[in-house]
């Protein structure tokens, strides 16, 4: 017993340190994630290390990150683990924000010199693809060095795939939950069971209750970001692309359908548009809406407000209506590991993913309570700690609960130009939201992103 309560303590203390980690693509974090990094300063002490790709020894990974109360607390875990059965094995760690890592791949592969690069890759999910097809030359091939693909969430493997091949191994969980305010909802009568395995006709439909009867819209948003919208479209493994990398706004009835509903949620007031992520988190911690649905890293960000602890229930998304393949499950942000092909020790980094990132429970059982990483790793969802009870959310066991939705993710396409499509599609979203047509900014966000790809 005193174990459980304990683990159920330091789950409860480091998911907000950690989590914030796991944001989405655009870097987002809670609102006091520099407060909560400072606090943790000393998981991360020694994680990260000096020097540059390639100085280090023959037993010896190098691997680029940022984050590293996240990130680097992580890979030590892995490094300890993975040096059990290869002794003197170690990792070299340099801490370098997203947008550094990106501009350096872009510089060494244009210059010809890969072996700058560090062995393993940390990647955004959302660039995958875009880095991969940009430069093939770069990328391992990881279909067939032995990890089984089958046991990680298809809607994140999927992330890193091209052509059917694997180039990325998971790291971090993007996959979405819908939060409910229990308190709120049991003033309209309804439970958190009214809203599991639902429509989004049915979402709509208590979400009505629940303003009538406390006067709280149910979810909040950034104005101009296309998270929810997106969010949905996944859910029917629908992308604002086609196989071929054109881009699939104009006549994408998943992608009418999400809009439609944002649209109705925006008009009926069952939804709170914010100027910033600031204001975007404040909505919820200060008890401004009934609900949240984004990437299960923003769990960080609900906890921070400990007076709520045992108010909220976590649930799976509504689901469209219309779309032939409609889900109850989407993913939002997150990373993962690909192998320099150009690198002199690709076959120890791809051994040490094999046994860390695709096949140790242990490691992942280990990383939970110091960082509140989630796996999408299926089989680390059948751990003890996994199935802890978690008081915040009633008790209920979330973190195995989480892992079971992101085994049912739809895969879908991000495409080269993932980003500027997005962009193109927020400010459309943006342009909805005070009462634009959808035909027309569909037309228009498709003619922005196809300038963008240069079409």
């Amino acid at each position: 017993m005193m174990k459980r309560k304990l683990i159920a303590l330091m789950l409860a203390a480091t998911m907000a340190a950690g989590i914030a980690g796991c944001g989405g693509d655009d870097g987002k974090t809670p609102a006091d994630g520099e407060n909560n990094q400072t606090e943790n300063q000393g998981d991360a002490e020694g994680a990260a290390d000096t020097g540059e790709a390639g100085t280090d020894g023959d037993n010896t990974l190098t691997i680029w990150g940022w984050d590293p109360n996240f990130t680097f607390v992580s890979l030590r875990e892995a490094e300890r683990i993975y040096a059990q059965e290869h002794p003197g094995f170690k990792l070299n760690l340099l801490e370098m924000t997203w947008p550094d890592v990106q501009a350096k791949i872009t510089t060494a592969v244009t210059s010809g010199e890969l072996d700058t690069l560090p062995d393993v890759l940390l990647l955004q999910d959302g660039a995958y693809q875009k880095n991969v097809l940009s430069y093939p030359e770069l990328f391992e091939d990881l279909s067939d060095c032995g990890i089984n693909f089958d046991e990680f969430s298809p809607g994140k493997v999927g992330m890193s795939m091209v052509d059917g091949k694997h180039y990325g191994v998971p790291f971090d969980s993007g996959t979405s939950i819908a939060g409910y305010r229990t308190d709120l909802l049991e003033q309209a009568d309804l439970t958190v069971d009214d809203f599991t395995d639902i429509t989004w006709s049915q979402f709509i439909e208590n979400g009505r209750k629940v303003k009538e009867a406390t006067g709280k819209p149910m979810l909040s948003m950034t104005s101009k970001e296309p998270d929810l919208v997106m969010e949905m479209m996944q859910s029917a493994g629908v992308s604002l692309f086609h196989e071929d990398g054109s881009v699939n706004m104009v006549g994408n009835e998943a992608l009418i359908e999400a809009l439609e509903i944002y649209k109705t949620l925006v008009d009926e007031g069952l939804v709170m548009i914010t100027n910033d992520w600031n204001g975007y988190v404040e909505s919820f911690t200060r008890g401004d809406v009934a609900a949240v649905l984004n990437g299960c890293w923003i769990l960080a960000s609900v906890q921070v407000a400990e007076d709520q602890s045992g108010k909220w229930a976590i649930t799976n998304i509504p689901k469209l209506e219309k779309a032939a393949n409609a889900t109850n499950y989407t993913s939002n942000g997150g990373s993962s590991w690909g192998v320099n092909a150009a690198s002199a020790k690709k076959e120890l980094a791809i051994d040490f993913l094999k046994n860390t990132w695709a096949g140790s429970a242990e490691m992942f059982d280990n990383i939970l309570p110091k960082t509140g990483c989630l796996s999408t790793w299926l089989p680390a969802g059948q751990s003890e700690i996994y199935a802890e009870p978690q008081e915040f959310y009633g008790g209920d066991a979330i973190y195995q609960k989480i892992v079971e939705y992101g085994g049912k993710v739809p895969a879908c396409v991000t495409g080269k130009y993932y980003y500027e499509a997005r962009e193109a599609l927020g400010t459309a979203i943006s342009n909805i939201e005070n009462g634009a047509d959808i035909a027309s900014e569909l037309a228009n966000a498709q003619e922005t992103a196809e300038f963008s790809m240069g079409e």
